[in-house]
C-alpha cells in the first residue's frame, strides 16, 4: 500500500480495553515493499512505525 504524508494512521488495540492511537505520517522511510512511517501522534509523541495488522491507513483526500 502507497502510504504518503499527509496520511492518518489509526493503530488498534490489540487487547481487550487498550485504547486506539491516531496520528499523521510526517515522513516515509524504507522502501514501498517494507515502509516506515514517521508518526506524530495526536498525542504530540514521535515515533517510528513499521504498519502491521493492527495499523489502518487513512489516506489523505
Amino acid at each position: 500500500m502507497q502510504t504518503r504524508v499527509g496520511d492518518r494512521v489509526i493503530i488498534h488495540g490489540r487487547v481487550v480495553g487498550a485504547a486506539e492511537r491516531a496520528g499523521e505520517v510526517v515522513e516515509v522511510r524504507g522502501s514501498e515493499a517494507n515502509p516506515l512511517l514517521v508518526v506524530r501522534y495526536d498525542d504530540g509523541h514521535e515515533a517510528i512505525l513499521s504498519p502491521g495488522s493492527d495499523c489502518e491507513i487513512r489516506h489523505a483526500p
